[in-house]
């Protein structure tokens, strides 16, 4: 089994999708309005709108309602996403922290919690800590 994607449903693709190219310098790929992902090297992100969830189970995903959930990603520059991402509401200021990782937190438009962090440490790239 391979891990493919996490999915976020919204009811504006277009301005979700900007936030995720913006954030990460990736382009979105369309597959039609109603979907996108942004594709990295080693994960994707979908981006489906709130129609395309009849096709699965009607109302069974709802869009901006997350509050278990964070998106993360491994970033070169922290600070560098945050001085590129004006406009946004920051949770956490880049911040290192206690096991090393210098970490920046903001919600996305639809109010999803995301972190941008790097492993500021070698113990924090240690594999042993993965994710942390």
């Amino acid at each position: 089994m391979d891990f493919a994607s996490i999915r976020i449903i919204t009811a504006d693709v277009a301005r979700l999708a900007g936030f995720y190219e913006r954030a990460t310098g990736v382009a979105a790929t369309w597959a039609t309005e109603d979907f996108a992902e942004i594709k990295t090297s080693s994960a994707t992100l979908a981006i489906g709108s709130t129609r395309t969830v009849a096709l699965f189970a009607a109302g069974s995903a709802e869009p901006s309602a997350n509050r278990s959930v964070i998106i993360e990603f491994l970033v070169d520059d922290v600070d560098g996403v945050h001085e590129n991402l004006t406009g946004v509401e920051v949770i956490q200021e880049p911040t290192t922290m206690p096991w090393g990782n210098r970490s920046l937190l903001v919600r996305d438009p639809d109010g999803n919690l995301v972190n941008f962090f790097r492993r500021a440490t070698p113990a924090a790239a240690s594999p042993a800590r993965p994710g942390l």
